[in-house]
């Protein structure tokens, strides 16, 4: 049974038809284990949206099988969805979790975003990011309900794309609890920067910013 609806499969392919202009991959880290509660619904989801689109391939490979893979785009988790151009293999944009509900829209922006190499962030947030000169972790937890998240999420991941020393995950606070619990996260979206620096909700571009420069002037400090 289709994960995504036919309507929304002809949407999607006149929207990757508009906007989209170097081919992209869907990096897709699954596992034979019992306990990955939705991996086949994950490399479904993937499939279904690679048939809307030319451009958009799938690349599966088991965790546990294929370390160095894993390894590469410095995936820890599954299921998990690594974003990228295609042939680079930089995992700088990852979903850990299903991307369904709110941030199946998350992903088919990253989408756009990564073919175009375009990120849209505001003049005083990019001024802020590009002092970044050093890694950069941004989690953002999430719940498939929540509506606020999917703007976290982006902000996240728009960094991501614009500074290649930034990284950004969305991770599914159901499916990973005990990293949830780590971050005593109790609402969503819960963002923590380099294990640091955390706040609740979705915030500007410049707030945001503000934040993962606090927590990289926190690096430095160490």
């Amino acid at each position: 049974m289709p994960l995504i609806k036919e309507e929304d499969k002809q949407f999607l392919q006149s929207e990757f038809k508009k906007y989209m202009r170097d081919a992209v991959d869907l990096v897709v880290f699954t596992s034979e284990n019992e306990d990955c509660r939705y991996c086949k619904e994950v490399v479904q989801i993937c499939d279904e949206l690679s048939e809307t689109s030319d451009k958009i391939n799938v690349k599966k490979f088991i965790f546990e099988k294929e370390p160095d893979e894993s390894k590469k785009y410095g995936v820890t988790k599954y299921p998990s969805v690594v974003v990228t151009k295609h042939d680079e293999t930089n995992g700088r944009i990852k979903y850990y979790g299903i991307p369904s509900g709110y941030e199946f829209g998350s992903v088919i922006e990253d989408i756009k975003m990564v073919s175009t190499n375009e990120a849209k962030i505001s003049a005083k947030a990019m001024d802020i990011i590009s002092k970044i000169d050093k890694p950069v972790s941004i989690k953002v937890f999430v719940t498939t309900s929540c509506p606020y998240c999917p703007r976290a999420v982006g902000t996240a991941h728009k960094f991501a794309l614009a500074n290649s020393n930034i990284s950004g995950e969305m991770i599914e606070a159901g499916e990973f609890s005990s990293d949830a619990s780590e971050f005593g996260v109790s609402s969503v979206p819960h963002i923590v920067i380099n294990g640091d620096v955390q706040f609740v909700g979705a915030r500007s571009d410049e707030e945001f910013a503000q934040f993962v420069l606090e927590a990289y002037n926190h690096s430095g400090e160490a």
